[in-house]
């Protein structure tokens, strides 16, 4: 059965100094391959914008089955996004930072057969995203204060971790030296 996603989009990109969303890696948007593969587990997909709201428009007007949702209040930070994508949620849904163009459709799938309320992939030992989040929480993350974050919100779940031998879960581009280090590893995997 496939779940939903929220793709959080909303943020400054401040390290990176430019809209790290829009950078692209063989003729496509950061966002735009973080959303096709979500598109193989998703039927409904909700991008997050806030700043930069606009330029993410362009992107996802180009996607199926997704909805652009805007934050008003991106400037209180992520957790914000969190509850205004977690909003128009009503089953099982994926949430990932629209940052992590390297996740494999197999970790999705993976996550997918956990039995947790949070189900959060391990590489290494080291965690990493997206999540998966049951449909029970949804109240719960909308109710938990603004000023929290998912980590603390997390905590107080039944939580269910699962390796993967996904380095990408670890992989966002927070800067311009991020974004070469995938553009890297993501033509060594379209060579192998």
């Amino acid at each position: 059965m496939k779940c939903d996603a929220v793709v959080l989009a909303a943020g400054y990109s401040s390290r990176a100094g430019t809209n790290k969303m829009t950078l692209t890696i063989e003729n496509k948007a950061i966002l735009e391959r973080v959303i096709e593969t979500l598109l193989v587990v998703c039927d409904k997909i909700v991008v997050v914008g806030g700043h930069n709201y606009n330029s993410i428009k362009l992107i996802t007007d180009k996607c199926k089955n997704v909805k652009l949702v805007k934050n008003s209040k991106y400037h209180l930070g992520m957790f914000s996004s969190v509850q205004c994508g977690v909003s128009k949620m009503t089953k099982d849904f994926f949430l990932i930072p629209g940052d992590y163009p390297l996740i494999k459709q197999t970790t999705y799938k993976a996550l997918m057969g956990g039995t947790g309320d949070f189900i959060v992939p391990e590489y290494k030992g080291r965690r990493g995203h997206p999540v998966l989040i049951k449909k029970n929480l949804i109240k719960l993350i909308e109710e938990e204060p603004i000023e929290s974050n998912l980590k603390v919100f997390r905590d107080k779940c039944k939580t269910e971790f699962i390796k993967t031998d996904d380095e990408g879960i670890l992989m966002d581009l927070d800067t311009m030296e991020d974004f070469e280090k995938i553009k890297e590893i993501s033509g060594r995997r379209n060579q192998s």
